[in-house]
This record gives structure tokens, sequence and C-alpha cells, in this order.
């Protein structure tokens, strides 16, 4: 019986895995050691998933049926944005306080878990195209270069957050046409005003600007709201993937961009001479067969 984390700075998915069960998905709030104090991250994991583990219908069943024992979990696998080399002692430490009784336990980056779930154990370039952006070339083992994410500032090319930021300086700089903005306006209830306060003077500028990828979404078969979602991918493949110079591996993506885009992410791949390997909205499911071959 193993425990998996997929943490984002919103949300945790851990999955309990149990021989010859359905995995068993309950949520918290995010973690991220960067962001959040180590007093909040233990309040989150002794009280938060506390409670969802003594409420949560699905695991009160698992427990009847002991199925659960005192034991539970032999081994726990965290995968986290902010969980950078320097952050997993400290995170590896706060799971080892929450579950004393683990064998094993390790804390990991985000990125790692993305390869894993794509790659497995073999070797390949690993993509996170959500409301931010990284990528890996990975060995079947571990990471073995990787561009640095930058922020969406600086950096970030290919996110939900670099998407919006494209469109909107498209959007008010005349390259997109009148009866987008139009339809824009209306649809979101935005002015340009109202969008220089959200990125400016509000905090998760990023959020918001990814936000608008669902006005993107709905009107993708506007040539010019195309242009944008290519050109964002273009851009990613040329400044994230073109350094490790491995046209030869198949580059996969996990995030709700690469896969709610997946049409735009191949005809921008097709353009550079990339290929396309696997597209994953979640990489819970590819980290649970990861770490449970040979449990049945």
């Amino acid at each position: 019986m193993i425990l998996i984390a997929d943490s984002g700075s919103t949300k945790t998915d851990w999955a309990i895995v149990t021989s010859g069960q359905e995995p068993v998905v309950i949520n918290t709030q995010g973690i991220n050691p960067v962001h959040q104090s180590r007093e909040e991250i233990v309040r989150i994991l002794r009280e938060e998933f506390g409670t969802k583990m003594t409420e949560d219908p699905d695991v009160r069943r698992l427990k009847s049926s002991n199925i659960l024992t005192p034991q539970f979990p032999y081994a726990v696998y965290f995968y986290g944005s902010g969980v950078r080399p320097e952050m997993e002692p400290l995170m590896t430490s706060l799971l080892r306080e929450t579950f004393p009784q683990a064998d094993v336990v390790e804390a990991h980056s985000d990125l790692l878990g993305a390869a894993r779930a794509l790659c497995g154990r073999n070797c390949g370039i690993a993509s996170i195209l959500g409301t931010g952006a990284n990528s890996c070339l990975y060995d079947g083992e571990k990471i073995i270069q990787h561009t640095p994410a930058l922020g969406y500032i600086i950096g970030d090319e290919g996110s939900g957050a670099a998407l919006g930021k494209r469109f909107v300086h498209d959007l008010y700089g005349g390259v997109l046409s009148e009866e987008i903005k139009t339809a824009f306006e209306a649809e979101t209830k935005l002015s340009l005003p109202e969008i220089i306060n959200r990125v400016y003077r509000q905090p998760l500028a990023n959020r918001f600007l990814a936000s608008l990828s669902v006005f993107i979404q709905d009107h993708i078969d506007d040539a010019g709201v195309r242009k944008v979602v290519v050109d964002n991918f273009i851009d990613f493949l040329d400044y994230h993937i073109a350094p490790y110079q491995r046209k030869d591996l198949p580059v996969s993506f996990i995030g709700s961009v690469a896969f709610h885009y997946q049409e735009q992410l191949r005809e921008a791949a097709e353009r550079l001479g990339y290929t396309i390997g696997t597209v994953y909205g979640s990489p819970l499911a590819a980290l649970i067969r990861f770490h449970t071959r040979g449990m049945e």
C-alpha cells in the first residue's frame, strides 16, 4: 500500500494505491515549500490530509474492509512544484514526520514526476505546459539537462500565462480582428484598463493571464487566435527544447495547455521538425503505473 502525491501550488492530488483495488484519490490544498512555511505545510499534512483520510467515503470503505492497515503507507512518493533539489530534504523530513511508519519516503520536483509519468524508464524529453512551463532531458532514471523555468515575466514561453500575455498584446495591438476584440470584451466583461489593473496591481497575474485560455479555446477557429496559440508553442520549442539538440527523441507533455491545444501543438512541432510523444492532462495515473509495476 503506497501513497503518491501530485502537488501544484493550488491543490494536491493524493492517490492511495493498494494491490488489487482501484486507487482512491483525495485532494488537499497545494503544497509548495518555496512559498509556504514549514508550519503551514505541517498543518496541511496533519490536519487537512488527516481530515480527508477520516471523512472520505472511499477511504472509509478501505478501512472498513481492513485493506488499510495501521502500517499504511509503506511508501510515500511526493512530486511537487517548488520541490527543487535544495528543498527535497525539507519536504522529505516533513513527510517522514507525518508518515513515520513508511519504509520509503521520497520528495521530488514536479518535473521529475512529469518525466517518470511520460517516459517511464526510457530516455525522452518531458515538458510541463500549464499555467507555467518547464522541460527536461531525461535518461530513464534522472534529469540530465533542463532549461530554467524563469517565470511568466522573463520566460514561460508556451505556458498558459505566456499565451494570455501574447493574446492581450495582439488583441489591443491591432493584430487580431475587431470582431474578436468585441467578442472578448462582451464575453469576459473585461476592458483594457481592467486587464492592466489585474496584471500590474493585483496578485497572481500569471493565473489571471492563463485564465484567458478559456476564451482563446472557444475561438480557436479564428485564424488570428489560432496563430497566437501556434506561435506560443513555436516559442516554447525554440527556447526550451532546441537547446537539447535531440530531434531524434519525442517530446512529451503534461498539463492543461498542452492537453487542450494538442492540434496546435502538433502543428508547431511539425513546422520545426519535432515529434510529439505522449500528452497527458495530469501525471497521476501514469505515476501510479510507474510505481506499481510488480505490485499485482
